[in-house]
């Protein structure tokens, strides 16, 4: 019998629906399928999102030009995806969630430090989608007449909240139908969105907005990077995890990033565009990112746009909730995967209620956000593709489950590393929007960068200096290491005993 086409090319769409029950276990061969070419479809369902407009007043808002701005998205963008890329391979040669694969740079239980790092980003990322979300149903519905007050932000939260949940908890399968739905559809109506929107563009002004100096242009770069693909690199072997170890490293690495980056950049030089056109609606996306963007619509198509708005968001914070759930189980906690994403969902719920109902200058706090955890993930980042790098062999199935096995258990320099490298990130990150992070940029005054007050204090170069540094130490002292680890001989396959070590 002839099996429904799967655009995925994954084998999804020809088997029930079911959850899966898949947690931090190694695929099996027999359940590997598809093509690198298979990941297009997730990584661009999770980053179409009309939130990519907002982007352009939050990257203007370092005080910087057009052309600035584009370059700073630009490279911010492409160059953090093609990270997510790299690390994307460690999923297709090992067949282990992300935080997983972790442990052969970090030990089996020196790891779960990252993984609690990792958890708490991606969960503050479905929080924030989540949020976004309920805010722009509700900007939506106020517009039209039909509410917008505390009633309707709760019934959207909910709505936003069960979907958001359900994809989490029944896994890959249904991610990967649910994010190719996403994409056609959300893809449409933003062109559209697009095309209705367009006269609101006064080139002139935009041209005129006057260029800022080389360290606000490094901020807002640094901004773009921490919110794109640093914001999704502890999760980018999730899904690669599922293809064949014989798959193409080279169509990982493109598919992934091209898939990641296309929505993001078309988004972005549009919102730009727009942005730089209107300082009182780049204000208003400081406020509420996706339902300023309602202001310019005519009214015939604010349910649609409410449409694209709230899919947009949820195809993003499904993959969170999702990955957020197996770093949770990484970090050491014994229960089954969907219990996992279950519990990262009341937080996310408890989250958004916070933001939605009593937070107040939604921006400063976002950058605090990103700036703050930014800083360890890139640490993170920095050793796992210096670890990556210098592997020429498949990770050992058993060994990422054995204290005691080739990996180690808690091995103190990756550990150290990452620590160092992460303290002196935060002395060279400001946030003065949060008042909660006034203690960093300590080292900014000692490094002669001016202070906190000075040119340098919002450059965030502390984000690059992390992965700069942790990059570079994993290239220098631990290519011993790794090769004693692939010198050694493959143990045998992990059981049920040694899953959650």
């Amino acid at each position: 019998m002839t099996q429904p086409h799967d655009p995925l090319g994954s084998g999804a769409a020809g088997r029930p629906l079911q959850v899966e029950t898949h947690g931090l276990d190694v695929i099996a061969d027999a359940e590997r399928r598809g093509t690198p070419r298979s990941l297009f479809w997730p990584w661009f369902g999770a980053n179409v999102s009309v939130l990519g407009l907002s982007y352009g007043a939050f990257a203007l808002g370092f005080g910087i030009s057009f052309w600035q701005a584009l370059a700073a998205g630009v490279l911010g963008i492409a160059v953090s995806f093609l990270l997510c890329g790299f690390i994307a391979v460690a999923g297709k040669r090992g067949s282990a969630p992300t935080m997983v694969l972790s442990r052969a740079a970090y030990g089996v239980r020196g790891n779960r430090l990252p993984s609690v790092v990792s958890w708490m980003l991606t969960v503050g990322w479905e929080t924030v989608l989540t949020a976004l979300a309920t805010m722009a149903t509700a900007t939506v519905f106020s517009s039209l007449g039909w509410g917008g007050g505390t009633e309707t932000k709760a019934v959207a939260l909910l709505v936003v909240a069960a979907l958001t949940v359900v994809g989490g908890v029944m896994g890959f399968d249904l991610i990967m139908r649910l994010q190719t739905w996403i994409t056609l559809i959300t893809g449409v109506l933003t062109v559209l969105y697009v095309a209705l929107v367009a006269d609101h563009i006064h080139w002139t002004t935009v041209d005129a907005i006057p260029a800022g100096s080389a360290q606000e242009f490094i901020g807002a770069l640094v901004f773009m990077m921490t919110g794109f693909g640093l914001g999704w690199v502890n999760a980018a072997a999730d899904y690669s995890r599922y293809l064949p170890r014989g798959s193409s490293s080279r169509g990982v690495i493109g598919w992934t990033a091209f898939g990641a980056s296309l929505a993001p950049l078309v988004l972005l030089v549009f919102g730009l565009l727009l942005a730089g056109s209107s300082e009182d609606l780049s204000k208003a996306i400081a406020a509420d990112p996706i339902g300023a963007l309602t202001t310019l619509l005519p009214t015939s198509f604010l349910v649609p746009f409410a449409v694209v708005a709230v899919l947009g968001l949820v195809g993003g914070a499904v993959l969170d909730i999702y990955s957020s759930g197996l770093a949770l189980l990484s970090a050491g906690l014994r229960v089954p995967r969907y219990l996992a994403a279950l519990f990262d969902g009341v937080l996310m719920i408890a989250g958004a209620i916070y933001i939605v109902f009593f937070a107040d200058n939604f921006l400063g706090q976002f950058m605090g956000f990103l700036t703050t955890l930014g800083v360890p993930i890139a640490a993170w980042a920095g050793v796992m593709l210096a670890d990556l790098a210098l592997r020429r062999r498949d990770y050992d199935d058993g060994d990422l489950f054995r204290p005691h096995g080739r990996y180690g258990d808690v091995p103190l320099g990756p550990l150290v590393l990452t620590l160092a490298a992460t303290a002196v990130g935060w002395g060279l990150v400001t946030n003065t929007a949060a008042r909660w992070l006034t203690w960093q940029g300590y080292l900014l005054e000692p490094f002669g960068l001016g202070g906190k007050t000075g040119a340098w204090a919002y450059a965030n170069l502390g984000v690059l200096v992390a992965l700069a540094l942790a990059f570079l130490g994993t290239l220098l002292l631990g290519r011993g290491r790794v090769r004693a680890q692939e010198a050694q001989a493959p143990s045998p396959a992990p059981d049920a005993e040694v899953l959650n070590p």
